[in-house]
């Protein structure tokens, strides 16, 4: 998201040409300060990682002086003590240089742990070290909490936007999602015999157990049990898309797998881009993630899935039933296996999906991000 919003502002303003200016009137010096390869470095201590900070701050400091530049943007940590210690040694470093202090919260959840799983000397540190917040910018209002305890000035809500994914949905994706799923609800009703109907279920996320991985492997079985007891033709497909973050899971996946019922019923393709990431997407029915993930926030599968029509099953966890349409049926509370069973059952005949990809035009649109995200950042300078 961090690389959508500096390619969608002009990039660096470092290699502008002279006399450009971007027509949003914001201007991005960038210093890539990436500390971790994977999802499982989070928050993880490495020496390595030491050395980095001070070297990222330098440059941050290099561009205040050499431009000028006096605002200090920076993305929060979520909650784990190795990432907020981080956080605590870039704010000393960084903050006596800077006048105002814009934190945008892609990560949920940091006030809660502050409050529940660290001592009142980490919350202290964390309360001198942040404050004051001129503008912290939240994706929900789940997000406000975390914005709250640093007593920020100003709040704006600024939805995630990507570019759309699917821009030839109504020529294309949309008359394939209405053929099957009106196939789906009159096999369901018992109106046309026919053969058996595959119903392709996509899990696309890090393969981890906080993801829902497990859970939406026993669901998918369950559902099936659950069809065939009633003699349906009807038979969901588990398509998982992604890298396993920790040889443990992996193991456990595979070894699940040798299972004969889940074997004919999970296929697991990896990690995915490009074409093949498109044609799963355009291939599968419903999409299901029962995300407890504890930095979660406003996931961009989410969004993509949104954009391609797909039905969404997914849990009501921090930030993502406010993603979805006002009274949307596809929300589970946690990770429990029957709940979850039912509500794919549910939704095989609710809609095609159409309703989600009217919500990702209206409200996740990569232009729409990107003027709501530059009116936000201009409060700073005038608000």
């Amino acid at each position: 998201m961090v690389k959508l919003m500096l390619d969608g502002f002009g990039g660096d303003a470092r290699g502008w040409p002279a006399g450009f200016s971007h027509e949003l009137g914001i201007e991005c010096y960038h210093v890539n300060a990436r500390f971790s390869r994977n999802l499982s470095d989070i928050g993880e201590f490495q020496g390595a990682k030491i050395l980095l900070i001070f070297w990222f701050c330098l440059q941050a400091i290099w561009i205040r002086f050499r431009h000028g530049v006096r605002n200090f943007y920076y993305v929060p940590a979520p909650g784990k003590p190795v990432a907020l210690y981080r956080d605590w040694l870039i704010m000393f470093l960084c903050r006596p240089f800077f006048k105002k202090m814009i934190l945008h919260w892609h990560a949920a959840g940091l006030a809660k742990w502050l409050e529940t799983s660290t001592t009142i000397g980490s919350r202290s540190a964390t309360y001198r070290l942040f404050r004051p917040v001129d503008l912290s910018i939240v994706l929900s209002r789940y997000n406000f909490a975390d914005a709250e305890k640093l007593l920020s000035a100003r709040i704006c809500v600024v939805n995630n936007g990507i570019p759309d994914p699917c821009p030839d949905f109504n020529e294309k994706t949309k008359p394939l999602r209405d053929e099957r799923f009106d196939l789906r609800r009159k096999t369901l009703a018992g109106e046309t015999p026919v053969e058996m109907v595959v119903v392709n279920v996509l899990f696309m996320a890090h393969c981890t157990r906080e993801k829902g991985i497990f859970a939406a492997m026993e669901s998918v079985l369950q559902a099936n049990r659950e069809l065939a007891a009633h003699q349906l033709p009807l038979k969901l497909k588990l398509v998982t898309a992604g890298n396993f973050v920790t040889d443990d899971e992996q193991f456990e996946f595979n070894r699940l797998q040798q299972n004969p019922e889940a074997a004919a019923t999970i296929e697991h393709c990896g990690f995915v881009s490009g074409v093949r990431k498109d044609q799963l997407l355009r291939e599968a029915d419903l999409f299901l993630f029962p995300t407890r993930y504890l930095g979660e926030n406003q996931p961009v599968n989410l969004i993509e899935a949104m954009a391609f029509g797909l039905p969404i099953i997914t849990t009501r966890w921090r930030s993502l039933p406010e993603m979805l349409p006002p009274g949307y049926p596809g929300l589970v509370n946690n990770q429990d296996t029957g709940e979850i069973a039912a509500a794919l059952l549910k939704m095989l005949a609710y809609e095609s999906g159409e309703i989600l990809r009217k919500n990702f035009t209206a409200r996740f649109a990569m232009e729409q991000h990107l003027t709501t995200l530059a009116a936000a950042l201009r409060t700073v300078e005038t608000g």
